[in-house]
């Protein structure tokens, strides 16, 4: 079964904000584990989203963690006025505020160009069994990612399942290279 951006994003919004802290929490931490599974821990340089809370996104604090713990450069986002991200190196003293749409980010920093990055995880509502994947509409990962270099791993993070197939998928829409969810690790490009 098939459904447009508009319909699964209103649908998996519902999902998620229905889900508890715990629920949260323990699928946030089985896909942080999950991700150890991917062949992507020889690269150096990682884009971490950091998760809005009142959304109920994916808590990306065990990845982090992880990363961390493997002395991996992590580059975080920062949204500029006009709508498009910049990329910030994390470091010790990096200080960290919410902005007017209750976005952790960082007040200013080192900034990494896009095409340096060699693993983003993408924040997402929902994805498919393509790769496909539906966000919050505003476009900021798309433009981002389409920035990064050819070669760019970009993994998506799910508390859910994939859907078959969302039906609208445009030119602009870039596919996700691997997408994690707390019961398994989906792989949609050969060369990962």
């Amino acid at each position: 079964m098939e459904h447009t951006k508009s319909f699964l994003r209103r649908q998996y919004l519902e999902k998620r904000l229905a889900l508890s802290i715990e629920e949260v929490d323990t699928a946030s931490l089985a896909i942080a584990n999950r991700c150890l599974e991917l062949p992507m821990w020889e690269k150096e340089i990682f884009h971490l989203f950091l998760s809005i809370t009142q959304k109920n996104e994916v808590v990306t604090n065990p990845l982090l963690t992880l990363l961390q713990g493997r002395d991996k450069s992590i580059v975080v986002p920062k949204i500029l006025p006009e709508g498009n991200l910049e990329h910030i190196l994390l470091q010790d003293a990096t200080k960290i505020k919410l902005n007017a749409w209750g976005v952790p980010e960082p007040l200013s920093g080192i900034l990494i160009p896009p095409e340096k990055i060699e693993v983003v995880f993408v924040p997402l509502l929902v994805f498919d069994t393509q790769g496909n994947r539906v966000g919050y509409g505003k476009g900021f990962y798309d433009r981002f990612l389409a920035a990064c270099s050819p070669q760019v791993i970009k993994v998506g993070l799910s508390f859910f399942e994939p859907v078959e197939r969302i039906a609208d998928v445009d030119a602009f829409d870039i596919p996700l290279t691997a997408c994690v969810t707390p019961l398994r690790s989906y792989l949609f490009s050969p060369e990962v």
